[in-house]
């Protein structure tokens, strides 16, 4: 019970049958990923089918368990889990083994659990926890070094340590909350401009992107120089700074990242052609939802996941099932679903009374983005393919566990909000 009465009272029931909605149409196309004509039940726990469903009641459980939880906990405890998270996510290479190049994965006997998943949620509420003190304001750059620090730390934990690149990427979607809170659009500019230009190193080269540096620096002086000597020395310092990023692009792209990883970005920049490797899982990915249609094939009638075609059309790549059975129309209402969702938590983040549940609200909102832009635009071929899973959808119960955590743990606060009217 709560001051103002029952807890059920005061939570927001549509994002409850949004996340209802996603979780049940997401366990009807695991079914038609994993379906061949002699399946068992839906329900049989030796398919993934059946353990989802298994997934999907244990998480309805545990966001009954977050509900009841007193809602200053998620506040006073969120260094302490913290701490503990990052022991773990340290801690998670030494007992396990190599699966598909990462090292972020602990079996425990037939199950097997991804600890970077409740990273999101648990960095999260340190985020919200720092950023929501009374004597916190954001004014310049110096602001924002703790909070970066805080989302930085686990980030390459977990790119470096486990090699889970695609999850560690999520973290960067933090990075849209801070435009809430007051920071310059100007940085959101130059961090498209820096992508921009990452292209354009790995495609044309490091000697290539110099050369043209060199040349705009040339050409910009000339302008400059009568008129501005001053100019000519910013000018000079952007041109040093433009190429040592360069060398970093070409050094992290050589260097840092795995050779699928690459493999993967020259397939997407038309400079290698792998229809049977590296860019298989994305061609035949688009021919599925390609054969799709308007109105799609029809629920269990798709040839392209019957005859698995598409590795992980159950877990990454689900989105293809949904273009293949259901068509456009089917992944129009589901990506219209993802919208209302969340956009109807910007919503509550927007109502929100105190700092610390705003802050977590938008963070909620920027990792769900994240997460639907990226795996559709990967699925599409739009974006390379790093592997993160589409939130409610893939399979896995990780994944979900980790969903229904960062979700509910919003809904939580949002009700606690009545109480402080």
């Amino acid at each position: 019970m709560t001051r103002n009465g029952s807890i059920w009272q005061n939570i927001d029931w549509w994002t409850v049958a949004m996340f209802a909605a996603l979780c049940i149409f997401g366990w009807l196309n695991i079914y038609g990923a994993s379906y061949n004509y002699d399946q068992t039940s839906m329900f049989d726990f030796h398919n993934r089918a059946g353990k989802q469903f298994v997934w999907m009641i244990t998480s309805v459980f545990i966001g009954i368990i977050v509900l009841l939880i007193d809602s200053k906990f998620y506040d006073l405890s969120a260094y302490y889990l913290y701490g503990f998270m990052l022991l773990l996510l340290l801690a998670t290479p030494l007992f396990t083994h190599d699966i598909k190049g990462s090292y972020s994965w602990i079996i425990l006997g037939p199950v097997s659990f991804q600890p970077a998943e409740f990273a999101k949620c648990i960095t999260a509420l340190a985020v919200a926890k720092f950023m929501g003190r009374y004597e916190y304001k954001y004014r310049t750059w110096r602001d924002l070094v703790v909070p970066a620090a805080l989302i930085g730390v686990p980030m390459l934990v977990i790119m470096v340590w486990q090699r889970e690149t695609g999850t560690a990427l999520v973290f960067s979607s933090f990075m849209l909350m801070f435009y809430r809170q007051g920071m310059s659009g100007w940085v959101l500019v130059v961090a498209v401009l820096a992508a921009l230009f990452f292209i354009i190193v790995i495609r044309f080269g490091f000697l290539s992107a110099a050369v043209i540096m060199v040349v705009l620096y040339a050409v910009m002086v000339w302008r400059t120089w009568k008129r501005s000597r001053t100019a000519k020395w910013w000018l000079t310092l952007a041109l040093f700074l433009f190429l040592g990023y360069a060398g970093a692009c070409n050094f992290a792209f050589e260097k840092i990242l795995q050779p699928h990883q690459r493999t993967r970005i020259e397939v997407l920049l038309g400079m290698k052609d792998d229809p049977q490797g590296a860019g298989y899982n994305v061609m035949q990915s688009k021919i599925a939802i390609g054969s799709g249609g308007f109105f799609g094939k029809g629920y269990l009638q798709g040839t392209q996941t019957k005859l698995h075609y598409v590795p992980e059309q159950d877990t990454d790549f689900i989105f293809c099932t949904v273009g293949e059975e259901w068509g456009f129309v089917g992944a129009a209402c589901t990506l219209l679903l993802y919208l209302a969702l969340i956009l109807r938590i910007i919503s509550l983040a927007e109502r929100q009374r105190d700092m610390f549940s705003r802050i977590y609200a938008y963070i909620v909102a920027g990792v769900l983005f994240f997460h639907v832009t990226i795996n559709v635009g990967m699925v599409l071929g739009l974006l390379p393919v790093i592997g993160i899973p589409l939130p409610f959808f893939s399979y896995g119960g990780s994944s979900l566990w980790g969903f229904t955590l960062l979700l509910f743990i919003l809904l939580r606060l949002d009700a606690a909000r009545v109480e402080k009217l």
